[in-house]
């Protein structure tokens, strides 16, 4: 079982309790009818599928129903932290980050 910390709720909760909204921080375009086809199939469809640290967005939908990011490792399938939507993307080269 999955165990996800709500930055919000300031609890830790089984997975059952979130949902996965995506990936976090795309740049999204800011005036649509002005993508070709292909860069607006890009957009709804590329994403990274990188292996280990990935951000996501999640949201508390069985508690305070507010939507924010994660970074989990996707070997590990462990969550290394959750921060508040709106927040900018930490840098986890620093060391506070890997806390």
């Amino acid at each position: 079982m999955l165990l996800i910390h709500c930055p919000y709720c300031d609890q830790t909760l089984p997975e059952a309790e979130f949902a996965y909204a995506g990936e976090a921080h795309i740049a999204r375009p800011e005036d649509p009818s002005q993508l070709s086809d292909e860069e607006w199939r890009d957009f709804l469809f590329i994403r990274s599928n990188l292996k280990g640290p990935h951000f996501e967005r999640w949201r508390h939908v069985h508690g305070c129903a507010r939507f924010f990011n994660a970074v989990r490792d996707t070997v590990s399938d462990r969550f290394l932290l959750t921060y508040r939507a709106g927040e900018p993307r930490p840098d986890l080269s620093t060391p506070e980050a890997a806390q």
